[in-house]
């Protein structure tokens, strides 16, 4: 089934996504026992933001990044949310809204930002460059929208070093997540997809390698989060 939805076919990617909207939120919070928001929280920590400053979180999906993001420039910083796919920003508006918080939604893909350059102070991506067709554009792209010294942020899923809980975590992975997450949304390819497309993108120094490549980014550097389930990378723009 998966094996046809990859990276390099952006319609079945966004249509994927368009099935699982609805109940995204939910698969996220059961499936990942709430340690997403951990992690968010870490993304924050590691872009260095600060009040008054104008982010861009690509990839937002239901927009919980970006809502994070809002709450640390405040009220003189300004957020932009956005995503390819219509029907995950659905959400989005109602949860900055029930928050008191003003963000911007709009649908754009990574790849063909519609943003002039140096516009931004801070340029994320969450769990969304894997799904790229062409990742170093979308780096490059984000780098362009994003003003000199700042800082590009991707969350991503990648490999675990250590091989016993390796072996465990592959196997929840494999084999009872893309249950669970049918369960919960009815879209078990989806959580199928996300395993394989998790175990076969780069990740730690070969993440870096391409970063590197893009040829955009004076320094880069990442971090580990819970054991290498996920990593921050983190890129300062030249």
């Amino acid at each position: 089934m998966s094996s046809e939805i990859q990276a390099s076919h952006p319609d079945k990617i966004k249509n994927m996504f368009g099935r699982v909207a609805g109940k995204y939120d939910l698969a996220n919070q059961v499936l990942s026992l709430g340690v997403h928001h951990l992690w968010r929280k870490k993304v924050i920590k590691a872009s260095g933001v600060k009040p008054g400053q104008k982010v861009l979180d690509c990839a937002t999906g239901t927009g919980d990044l970006a809502i994070q993001f809002k709450k640390a420039v405040g009220s003189l910083g300004e957020v932009t949310g956005t995503d390819f796919c219509i029907e995950m920003l659905g959400p989005a508006p109602k949860k900055a809204q029930n928050k008191n918080l003003e963000i911007k939604f709009e649908v754009a893909d990574v790849m063909d930002l519609p943003y002039e350059k140096n516009t931004f102070d801070v340029c994320s991506i969450s769990f969304g460059i894997r799904n790229v067709q062409n990742p170093k554009k979308a780096l490059q792209e984000m780098a362009r929208v994003t003003r000199p010294n700042g800082q590009v942020i991707i969350l991503e899923f990648g490999q675990m070093k250590w091989p016993l809980i390796s072996h465990l975590y592959n196997f929840y992975s494999e084999k009872l997540l893309p249950k669970l997450g049918g369960l919960v949304t009815g879209q078990q390819e989806a959580y199928e997809y996300l395993h394989k497309s998790s175990q076969n993108f780069p990740c730690r120094e070969d993440f870096i390698s391409l970063m590197e490549s893009a040829d955009c980014f004076k320094k880069t550097s990442y971090k580990t989060l819970t054991g290498g389930i996920a990593y921050i990378y983190i890129g300062t723009v030249k």
